[in-house]
């Protein structure tokens, strides 16, 4: 029964988080900052709570008066920030009920992770406590109900046996005392929360407790609005002599209390108690059963071996053991944090599918923030390094001009906006970004310093849903998202001779890097292999001919694996790194750098590396070919 529920909250979850990816991007979905936001609505209720305080009279009969002084005759501001103090208390209940929601339906509770679900729970208890104590500061009517209503509930309790609600019978029962007591608990209690908010994040590694610029400003841009448009106000003086009728109920904070008058108290006590046990037993009950052991992670780049706790995800045990790998939503949602399961087996979990299909994950690809390993496995990740030696940037480009170089390649020529820059490594990549969300990755076919305009390679894949409209349907003229650099796969620095394998389209990231080369002046001697099928397919071989005309340290070796007689062909055939192995019987000292489909790398790689070249000298970046491309 519990998987059940956990497979359809994990359906709507990721529904509506693809909702909001098309509508904000990955990168300001607040359904994967839940946690970030909740610690910001903390400081919210905590500025907004200070500045009200300082106005604040603790006396039984200055309270009411006092708050209405800063509701009222401060309305440009203590009355806007009373409303927004509620409503950020409101908004943090609910952002840490979703948060607590979605770690639930996604199984994300068990094993190492009981503390953070354990404080949590109690955390959530602080902030009701917090909160409810709050509605008695004002004593207006609602306050009265609040007060009566936990005097009701606590007078169950063996402990005080009744003796509370005797306080509130009478109006003269109610002192400055009670007041104050009252004051010190809204100050204490939160403090205490601060402290275990930060002690709930101690076994997240690299947590992160401020979401992103862009939410924190329409949060605050909400809360504003909220409170011009709907002001909180008090309701009429307290009156012990009287029982309200009418009260308008904050339903985040004080839905139980009605409950009192439909069910006992004892009932909803029970109420209570029974569903705060269960969420914190729910880490050690069935069906799920975590084993004792954790399974170990040979990680590459570095050759570091790692363990991976039980239920811990690949990316919690790297970013644990101080492994530099990229991420950015933890969630499956963006896909940055995408790797290869060079050998074991994995459990995928739950993740949105625009960021790894299933042709990538029958390739071996996995999202590292999702994948548990189901035995001991062998990883390689993107270096964030190389993707980060420039922020990640999102532009929107227009295309510029369109040529159709062979019957299956088409290079496209994007124009960056007026002002704007996307700044890369040659070699590197981006990803265009449709309507959806969904994200295409294409190399930098230009050098780095071209700086108005990017060049694309696009091979058609047949029934490919982009692929196929550059070739029908895009016109010079038209817009595109994009969104880079990306990628680890650029050009290193060393005096190692290079040797660069193209294969296909694989071409373009080779081309940056070239250009790149030249423009530098680089003096290491370089070699270009580009294999293909037929002669058509060399759609730019007049480019590195050139190239091997004007530059004494480059030679251009095209090869083509399945020549025709009406190709004419007099030059190389077969595989292309077979025309490597061929030239070079000993790699040892070269430096290579080889870019195409994943079965062009895996043959590649291993007959490299058994012929000489060391494991550090050879980058590959293996493209894939979906037929949702």
């Amino acid at each position: 029964m519990l998987t059940v529920i956990q497979r359809g909250g994990q359906w709507v979850f990721l529904r509506i988080e693809a909702a909001f990816n098309t509508a904000f991007g990955d990168r300001l979905n607040p359904f994967y900052h839940l946690g970030e936001i909740a610690f910001f609505l903390f400081w919210v209720v905590a500025a907004s709570g200070l500045y009200l305080y300082i106005f604040f009279d603790t006396g039984v009969q200055e309270a009411y008066s006092s708050v209405e002084q800063i509701t009222l005759r401060q309305w440009w501001l203590g009355g806007v920030l009373r409303s927004v103090h509620r409503y950020a208390s409101d908004a943090m209940v609910l952002t840490m009920l979703l948060h607590l929601l979605r770690h639930f339906c996604f199984d994300r509770y068990r094993g190492l992770r009981w503390f953070s679900w354990v404080s949590g729970v109690l955390l959530l208890w602080l902030v009701y406590v917090s909160g409810i104590n709050g509605f008695m500061l004002p004593w207006d009517r609602l306050a009265q109900f609040v007060v009566v209503g936990c005097a009701e509930y606590l007078d169950w309790l063996p402990l005080f046996h009744g003796a509370l609600i005797r306080n509130f019978i009478y109006q003269h029962s109610v002192n400055d005392r009670l007041f104050s007591l009252f004051s010190f608990m809204h100050i204490g209690v939160p403090l205490v929360l601060l402290l275990f908010l930060f002690v709930h994040i101690q076994r997240v590694p690299k947590a992160s407790t401020t979401p992103p610029r862009a939410i924190r400003i329409a949060l605050l841009g909400t809360l504003v609005a909220l409170a011009l448009i709907v002001p909180v106000v008090s309701d009429a003086p307290a009156d012990l002599a009287s029982v309200p009728a009418r009260l308008a109920l904050d339903w985040f904070y004080l839905a139980s209390f009605p409950l009192m008058y439909a069910w006992s108290v004892g009932g909803v006590w029970a109420l209570l108690g029974g569903a705060t046990l269960l969420l914190l037993l729910l880490p050690w009950l069935p069906p799920k059963r975590v084993g004792k052991e954790g399974f170990r992670a040979l990680v590459h780049p570095g050759d570091q071996e790692i363990e991976i706790r039980p239920d811990e995800t690949i990316l919690e045990a790297g970013l644990r053991a101080g492994i530099p790998m990229p991420y950015e939503c933890r969630n499956g949602g963006c896909g940055l944090c995408k790797g290869a399961i060079l050998y074991g087996k994995v459990e995928h979990g739950s993740y949105q599918r625009s960021v790894l299909s299933d042709a990538e994950r029958n390739a071996g690809k996995a999202l590292f923030c999702c994948a548990t390993p189901l035995s001991e496995i062998e990883i390689e990740y993107e270096e964030a390094g190389a993707a980060r030696d420039y922020p990640l940037t999102e532009l929107e480009v227009t295309v510029q001009r369109m040529q159709r170089v062979s019957e299956e390649v088409m290079i496209v020529d994007l124009k960056l906006p007026p002002g704007g820059r996307m700044r890369y490594r040659a070699g590197q990549y981006f990803n265009v970004i449709l309507d959806d969300g969904a994200r295409r990755a294409f190399s930098f076919a230009t050098a780095p310093d071209d700086t108005d305009r990017i060049e694309m390679h696009v091979r058609l894949i047949p029934g490919g849903r982009f692929t196929t409209h550059v070739f029908a349907g895009m016109q010079e003229g038209d817009r595109l998202r994009i969104e880079g650099p990306l990628g680890q796969f650029a050009l290193h620095d060393s005096e190692r001779p290079l040797i660069f394998v193209a294969g296909a389209t694989g071409f373009a990231p080779v081309k940056s890097m070239l250009e790149y080369a030249f423009r530098a002046r680089l003096k290491r001697q370089m070699i270009l292999y580009w294999g293909v099928r037929r002669r058509s397919d060399l759609y730019l071989a007049q480019l590195p001919e050139g190239w091997a005309r004007e530059h004494a340290n480059f030679r251009f070796v095209p090869v083509l694996s399945e020549a025709r007689t009406e190709d004419h062909w007099q030059g190389r055939t077969g595989l292309v790194h077979a025309a490597i192995l061929q030239d070079f019987p000993d790699l040892a000292g070269f430096e290579v750098y080889t870019c195409g489909s994943v079965k062009m790398v895996e043959a590649a790689r291993p007959a490299f590396l058994a012929q000489g070249l060391d494991a550090d000298a050879c980058f590959a970046d293996a493209f894939l070919l979906p037929a949702s491309r």
